[in-house]
């Protein structure tokens, strides 16, 4: 069965605190009536730091659309090839192994997909197969992890590299002071992750089913208008509600595998932000603590959308692995509002092995 491995994740050198932050959403947006309750908001994400592509002082201005994707070309073709080694590594893998390349982002826009430009320059096969996913936003951390999954299914035997390439902050926009654009402005970070999905062997959680859900009519609530000053994130004050009818969903996601949600043995889910998780924790019956690895990912980057699953993914490699046959939940949540899910089981062969 396919098995997801341990995840690598690279989040670039320059840094902004949530201290100066605070300091210059009050200088950018001094006087607005709704800049109060926007610091106030920023204050309670239990974000500390962010990590950004470029110094602050260039984030916040803007040159032009064209410009941010250029920089969002550059920046990717820098930064993602040596994550995605680091991903083979622990996968055990060469780029000759894989048979397709995952590759998710909603920060910048390439055509042909980055996907082509790693094949041709980082050894990949020539009848390597692309699936770029650019619009499912957060969700598609979870979205890639499960086509991973279906590809493995249907081709058995092969192996999947998902890439998440996210630049946040190359959607800054200087002029937005909605208090969804100033919430955002202090919660989304940038990042690179990847991993790779094994169709057989290896040390990680077998992925044994996934699903897709949709919010009827919430398209709106998650959104990007696309201005000619870029992509103007949009967000609705009834998003960090929508734990409440997803809950349900995830129970029965794991109740038609015979499991249950609210008691397995480790959970990976999207830190869109801290009601996200709250929520989830009480309308699945279980203690906040056990979104710890989503927790430290919110406090330490900042929401980095796709690619949150895949940190807390290697946080639980690197951090505290459980036993062989531990049963667990993988989430994301995004635009539609979209929730893509997955359950797996942790296998270890070598472990199995010595057993």
């Amino acid at each position: 069965m396919a098995r997801l491995c341990k995840p690598a994740m690279s989040a670039p050198e320059h840094v902004i605190t949530v201290e100066e932050t605070l300091e210059f959403a009050e200088k950018a947006h001094a006087g607005k009536p709704q800049l109060p309750l926007a610091l106030r908001l920023i204050r309670n994400t239990g974000v500390k730091k962010r990590h950004i592509v470029q110094p602050i002082e260039m984030t916040l201005r803007h040159p032009g659309f064209a410009e941010r994707n250029r920089i969002y070309e550059v920046e990717s073709k820098k930064r993602c090839p040596q994550v995605i080694e680091e991903a083979l590594a622990n996968a055990e893998l060469t780029a000759r192994d894989i048979d397709v390349i995952i590759y998710v982002s909603c920060t910048g826009f390439l055509m042909p997909s980055l996907t082509a430009w790693l094949i041709n320059k980082m050894g990949f096969r020539s009848d390597t197969r692309q699936i770029p996913i650019a619009q499912l936003g957060c969700a598609a951390g979870g979205a890639a992890i499960n086509r991973a999954h279906d590809f493995c299914l249907a081709h058995p035997g092969s192996n999947a590299l998902i890439v998440s390439c996210e630049l946040c902050s190359l959607c800054y926009q200087p002029s937005a002071d909605d208090i969804g654009s100033l919430l955002s402005d202090g919660l989304f970070g940038d990042a690179v992750a990847a991993a790779c999905v094994r169709g057989s062997g290896g040390r990680g959680i077998e992925l044994e089913r996934n699903a897709s859900y949709l919010i009827p009519n919430t398209e709106e609530w998650i959104s990007y208008a696309v201005r000619d000053t870029g992509f103007h994130f949009q967000l609705d004050k009834r998003v960090p509600g929508t734990m409440e009818p997803l809950a349900p969903v995830l129970r029965e996601l794991a109740k038609d595998h015979s499991w249950e949600a609210g008691n397995l043995d480790f959970y990976l889910v999207h830190a869109g932000g801290p009601r996200i998780l709250d929520d989830l924790a009480k309308f699945l019956e279980v203690d906040r603590e056990v979104f710890r690895h989503s927790w430290a990912t919110l406090t330490q980057y900042g929401n980095i959308a796709s690619a949150v699953v895949l940190e807390a993914a290697r946080r639980l490699f690197e951090e505290d692995p459980p036993a062989v046959g531990a049963t667990g939940l993988i989430a994301g949540f995004g635009p539609g509002i979209t929730a893509e899910m997955a359950l797996g089981t942790w296998a270890d062969d070598v472990t199995q092995e010595v057993r």
